[in-house]
């Protein structure tokens, strides 16, 4: 009998796709092949799905428009195993030089390594299955892929974009150089800490590790984590002095990442926020405590994100503790009251130029106060309410973001804003609601410079 590694190519010549890497997966009932704008119809009285096809990883400017018909629907478990209804259709498959029918689902495959998932159906009584091994059926080289997706490669005329952030695997900056591209965008990702800039009057510039000078760039997005703020932020000032278009501005970035002040400028613009103290000096931690309705309480760094640098002090003892422990090694902190009511549940909605695009519900793993997605919380679809959509977009205009995630829970008083996050994560987010919030962001850029596609 033939056998299988753990990774092949499969070709699909009636779909029209030359070549798509596959996981095979014998714990795995069904296959499942990366879908995108899946939408059924009704052809001659039967039910059909139109769907797109990009087959290859991290590149989404390669498109495969297929039109299929439905020969049923499977409830099948994601990744975070939670149930999901899936369309399936029937096609041919070539696998090394046997040819047959295989059942394909489709589904959202973005965030996985693997564009398909070869199930135990596709191939039982066909091949045997050698984990130690990959492309038992034949290796495709990446000149011989080009060819063979040579005419889907459309010539790129568009925008110079450059994604400005620190590592380029990250979930959230590889989607977006793919949204760019699959737009006809030459998008360019440069590290912070590999550029640098001259100033000065007749001819200021930007250059990148090497020497090279960062001219005749249209926009720039920025992703820039907290510990490089102030040098991420100095290179958009130069940016936008050279003409460039940032889609967040650096004074936008540098007020948001300030707690405190963002806390001034929300509670000025009469934004409901939890209450909120701040001190220097442990002589008043404990009336700190009372001011904010004693313990428990949260206990923040004024430089914390994604739940880092966040203390939940559940007595008053335990929160003068943590309180004099910061003070004493010259940190800055909040101290918040705690919404027991929230139940460890918060809001987090993803703002783009003045529209919230996405809204998704973030569950706090058990044990947890902090419903945060990088520390084990659960994201679920949700419907935000018409305040909780006015709150969203009013915090986001104070501090004047195009882009942000804006944190909000729900309280006995009604919606709170908790933080607003500048470089907002799309993965939780976009596998949450199935929103196309990378591509999203590169149609903002496009409707401020006016470029049509």
């Amino acid at each position: 009998m033939n056998v299988v590694g753990s990774v092949e190519w499969c070709r699909f010549q009636k779909l029209g796709v030359p070549a798509v890497k596959a996981r095979v997966d014998s714990g795995a009932k069904t296959s499942t092949i990366q879908a995108n704008r899946i939408k059924t119809f009704i052809k001659d009285g039967q039910e059909w799905v139109k769907f797109e096809i990009n087959p290859i990883q991290d590149n989404r400017s390669i498109v495969i428009s297929c039109e299929e018909r439905v020969t049923g629907r499977k409830l099948i478990k994601n990744t975070s195993g939670i149930s999901e209804e899936r369309l399936v259709f029937q096609t041919s498959m070539k696998l090394g030089e046997q040819i047959f029918n295989v059942d394909l689902t489709l589904a959202n495959r973005d965030s996985m390594e693997f564009r398909m998932l070869l199930g135990r159906d596709a191939f039982k009584d066909k091949f045997l299955v050698d984990v130690s091994r990959e492309f038992a059926q034949g290796e495709i080289s990446d000149e011989e892929l080009t060819r063979l997706y040579r005419s889907f490669a459309e010539e790129k005329n568009g925008l110079r974009i450059g994604l400005l952030a620190s590592n380029p695997k990250l979930y959230s900056n590889k989607r977006i150089m793919e949204a760019g591209e699959a737009r006809g965008h030459e998008m360019v990702f440069l590290n912070v800490e590999h550029a640098y800039m001259k100033l000065d009057v007749h001819s200021p510039e930007i250059r990148y590790r090497g020497g090279n000078i960062l001219n005749q760039f249209d926009a720039i997005i920025p992703r820039i984590k907290p510990a490089v703020t102030f040098y991420g932020c100095a290179l958009l000032r130069q940016f936008k002095h050279l003409g460039v278009y940032c889609l967040n501005s650096a004074d936008a970035i540098t007020q948001s990442r300030d707690k405190l002040f963002a806390s001034l400028l929300f509670s000025e613009n009469d934004i409901n926020i939890p209450i909120t103290g701040f001190a220097k000096s442990p002589m008043d931690t404990k009336d700190l405590i009372r001011m904010v309705n004693g313990a428990p309480l949260i206990i923040k760094l004024l430089e914390s994100t994604q739940g880092r640098g966040v203390v939940l002090a559940e007595t008053n003892k335990a929160a003068e503790s943590v309180i004099n422990a910061f003070k004493s090694v010259k940190t800055n902190i909040l101290v918040q009251e705690f919404i027991k009511e929230a139940n460890g549940q918060d809001i987090r909605c993803f703002v783009v130029n003045g529209r919230v695009v996405a809204a998704m519900q973030r569950q706090a793993e058990k044990g947890e106060f902090r419903a945060n997605i990088h520390q084990g919380g659960q994201a679920s679809l949700i419907k935000i309410t018409a305040e909780e959509r006015k709150l969203a977009l009013k915090a986001t205009k104070v501090l004047n973001l195009a882009v942000a995630g804006v944190d909000i829970i729900r309280s006995n008083k009604g919606p709170l804003l908790l933080e607003v996050n500048s470089s907002p994560g799309l993965e939780g987010i976009e596998k949450a609601t199935g929103t196309d919030i990378a591509n999203t962001m590169i149609q903002a850029i496009e409707r401020k410079l006016k470029f049509t596609v």
